[in-house]
């Protein structure tokens, strides 16, 4: 055995970069609740802590587990995955120009729409089904910021985040990349040249459907980071002690719970795949998806555990299936152990370009057969 090789990142996270606490030795980190800490009798701060909204012990060690996740330079984690991604797009000035595409996670484009109306923000959004679209989108020396998701959430196209950097990067902007569905234990998007990651830790991270955060995390330090890191201090969008803790414990175990939604979800796809009742399967770890195989070069360790049908007969025939469903449980997120089947369209609200026939579905860990079984007998009560 080579003593001198280095442990694996799943081992790292495992044991949150090895934790062992200073002061007990405990193996878990201590949760710290003050919001605010004393000063010495020269009116000194005892340590580099002055008040929980710029700082706090509890978020030191989840931020460290983040950057290393992401393999990048600095991690900062805020009270919701929506808090996260306004962070970041106030960095974003008037008259700037955002590409993003025209079908993406809803939250962050109704965030787009209101502030390209508010502070006259360019925008455009592009089809993600070709990489070409996102060029004749971008505009040099105009667009500072392309913002993608891949796989796109809930169609599913592959968007090739290496190809994506070069774009933006040519047009003298920066490329941030949505990793909530593909997360770091699949695909690093720093490591395809992507300029910041952001994650919905409320999701894959957090797993248990129990705590609500967001994670940014930047390739290196520079004057946007800087200005993210102040805006979460002057807005107050921080994550609590108690949830900071939470997460931290629960994404000791993301790999474990990723590589068995990800085995699940491409058995589903697979078996479900051509089904008469079925217009179509999404799911790039099908080999029949157009964008296989650059998800096979960019999703190094499975292809996720979300995945869409289309469903024959409509918006009505795919909102009686979610309905009939007796272990899925109809609501929205995704990520977490238990499996969740919902009706994009009727979610996401009026500005959704998802098919109204569309199906997201959120596998867990449960039994895969109890999964397969249950979508089958929904369809068949249809």
């Amino acid at each position: 055995m080579d003593n001198d090789k280095e442990e694996s990142l799943e081992s790292r996270v495992v044991q949150a970069c090895h934790y062992i606490d200073e002061l007990t030795g405990g193996v878990s980190p201590p949760l710290q609740f003050s919001t605010t800490y004393a000063r010495d009798s020269e009116y000194e701060y005892l340590s580099k802590f002055s008040y929980s909204r710029s700082g706090n012990p509890s978020w030191e060690l989840l931020e460290q587990v983040c950057a290393e996740l992401d393999g990048g330079a600095e991690a900062r984690c805020f009270a919701s995955g929506m808090a996260a991604v306004c962070a970041f797009f106030e960095t974003v000035n008037s008259g700037e120009h955002v590409v993003a595409p025209r079908i993406m996670y809803h939250g962050s484009q109704d965030w787009l729409r209101r502030i390209s109306e508010k502070r006259s923000i360019e925008l455009t959004l592009f089809d993600a089904s070709d990489i070409e679209n996102l060029r004749r989108s971008v505009e040099p020396g105009k667009t500072t910021v392309v913002w993608i998701e891949s796989p796109v959430n809930p169609t599913w196209e592959v968007i090739d985040i290496a190809a994506a950097a070069a774009i933006a990067h040519d047009a003298g902007a920066i490329l941030a990349v949505d990793g909530t569905v593909a997360s770091p234990v699949t695909t690093r998007a720093l490591e395809h040249g992507a300029d910041i990651v952001f994650h919905s830790a409320t999701k894959y991270f957090n797993g248990h459907s129990d705590v609500m955060a967001g994670i940014l995390v930047t390739a290196e330090m520079n004057a946007r980071w800087d200005e993210i890191k102040l805006v979460r201090t002057l807005t107050g969008g921080v994550l609590g002690p108690f949830e900071a803790w939470l997460l931290l414990r629960s994404m000791r175990t993301l790999f474990l719970r990723f590589d068995r939604a990800s085995e699940s979800a491409l058995r589903l796809a697979q078996h479900f795949e051509g089904d008469s009742r079925l217009e179509r399967v999404l799911y790039p770890g099908l080999e029949s998806h157009p964008g296989h195989e650059i998800a096979k070069r960019q999703m190094t360790r499975g292809f996720g555990g979300v995945l869409s049908l289309l469903v024959k007969g409509g918006a009505e025939a795919a909102k009686r299936i979610a309905g009939n469903t007796r272990l899925f449980v109809p609501a929205t997120s995704l990520g977490g152990v238990e499996s969740l089947i919902e009706h994009r369209a009727s979610v996401e609200g009026p500005h959704s370009a998802v098919p109204q026939n569309l199906l997201r579905l959120s596998i867990g860990i449960e039994n895969c057969q109890d999964l397969i079984n249950d979508i089958e007998q929904s369809l068949e009560a249809l």
